[in-house]
Formats: C-alpha cells, structure tokens, sequence
C-alpha cells in the first residue's frame, strides 16, 4: 500500500471575514474591513499599504490588543478574546528604559510575563545567560552591560528584537522597526532578522512602508487599500532563501517591488 501522505498543519492564524473599528456607534471610524488571511506555523509576512490604511491595528488585532468588530479571528485554533502571551513585539521606538543595562532590558518580559515572573526571582542567573546569548547572536557581544545612551540607534533596535524574543513567543510582531535608520543600518538588521527567523523558525509579522524591505524578508507580502483597510493583493515570494542583499538588485526582486508600488500608489 502506498503510505498516505503527511496532512498540512493548520494554519497558526487564520482572519476570516475580519472588521475592526475604532470607537462605538455612530462615532465609530473604520480601521479593517472584511480581511480574510491565513499565516502558517514559521512563516515570515509583511503588510505594506498607504499611511493609516491599517496595517498597525492588523497588528493590534491579532495581538489580541484590540476586540474585532466582525469576522472570526484565531491564534492557534483559538479564539482572540484578550493580549496574547505568544506574542513579542517590537516598535519603530526601540523604547528601552533607559536606567536598565542592555541585558536587564531583554529581561523585562520575563519579569511580566507568566510563567517566568514567578520562576525569575529563583532562576535570574540563567535567564541572564539566555538573554546574553540572544544579544551574542544578533552582533552585541560586548555590549551586554551597555545602557541605551551607549548604544547606536541600530543596536537599541537589535536589543528591542531581542526583548521580543526572549519569553520564546510563537509570533513575533514588528511594527516598522528600522523605519528610523539610515539605509546601510537598516540593510544590515534586514540580515539579523532573516538569520533570526531561520535559526528559530518564529512566526514573523512585518509591518512596514519599505517595499524592499518586505520584498526580501517575507515569504508572503499581503497589500492593503486606503483605509478602511483591505487585502487589496496577496504577493508570494518566491525568491529562495537565504536571501544574500545583492538579490535586491535582480530583475526578478525589482519587478515584485514595482508590481507592489503601483498597487499603492494606485490608491492615491
């Protein structure tokens, strides 16, 4: 007999007919409308789309931050109701404290989160090494005692991903994270992140204004329209992985970058 073959895992996310708004009754303002997506378990995706289109209470939504006003919305096969632990975020404000060494603000998290609040106080010591380790592997070696002040703007967004990271989330959320660094800064953290998805295998969402950005990083790049925001197109990308950065000068890359940008600008 032949053996049947393996059944596709479920998908981690799945958006089904999803609204969201902003307010109440007749003072509410639209942010999402009607968004059916799904996002596999270790997938890498990135929402582009005009300013104030949605993209970031997409974010909020499947964070659980925010309540959907229609539509069904599961993580994991189950329903959003409240903030998901499994989640790790990380902002264009990399908003570390600034009275905390590098490594204490990885730590945070786990001073928050359960179960690790109430294991930290017993286990400081080896949540320290593992958050050591974590900045060693995204370039921070030697800077693990450093405060914010010490750090470049790239380094504070390399120990802002880190503090994401650390309570070991099933999705990892970006919110334009290196939307305030000069270009060859942001190329080099475009590389720590594709090496951080590849070593752990996170679920990633990018949301981000630079097409490049999401082009290179992302394994599906999903559109959305004016606001209130909806899947305008749902981009593939096909390019095999790893991603070297000279790929974003080839034919292929800046055909996909110049299919999404007329996609947006379209809109205006």
């Amino acid at each position: 007999m032949t053996p049947a073959s393996p059944q596709p895992m479920p998908p981690l996310v799945v958006l089904n007919g999803v609204s969201m708004s902003y307010g109440r009754g007749a003072a509410a303002v639209p942010a999402i409308e009607d968004v059916s997506l799904d996002i596999k378990r270790g997938e890498f995706i990135a929402v582009v789309g005009p300013s104030g289109c949605g993209k970031s209470s997409l974010m909020k939504l499947i964070s659980g931050l925010h309540p959907t006003s229609a539509g069904q919305l599961t993580v994991d096969n189950q329903p959003v109701d409240k903030p998901l632990k499994s989640v790790g975020m990380a902002f264009q404000n990399s908003n570390l404290l600034p009275w905390r060494s590098c490594v204490d603000n990885v730590l945070l998290p786990l001073e928050i989160v359960p179960p690790y609040r109430q294991r930290i106080g017993r286990h400081r010591a080896e949540y320290k090494k593992k958050a050591e380790e974590l900045l060693q592997s995204v370039g921070l070696t030697g800077f693990t005692e450093k405060f914010p002040w010490q750090l470049s703007g790239g380094m504070q967004q390399r120990a802002s991903i880190c503090r994401a990271l650390i309570h070991e989330p099933e999705i990892l959320m970006l919110d334009e994270p290196f939307g305030a660094l000069d270009a060859f800064t942001r190329e080099e953290l475009w590389c720590a992140l594709r090496d951080i998805h590849a070593a752990r295998g996170v679920t990633v969402m990018l949301v981000t204004h630079d097409l490049r950005e999401a082009v290179f990083l992302a394994d599906t790049v999903y559109v959305m329209s004016n606001r209130p925001g909806r899947i305008l197109k749902k981009c593939e990308v096909t390019l095999p992985r790893p991603r070297a950065l000279e790929v974003t000068y080839t034919p292929t890359f800046q055909n996909i970058v110049h299919e999404l940008r007329s996609l947006i600008g379209g809109q205006h």
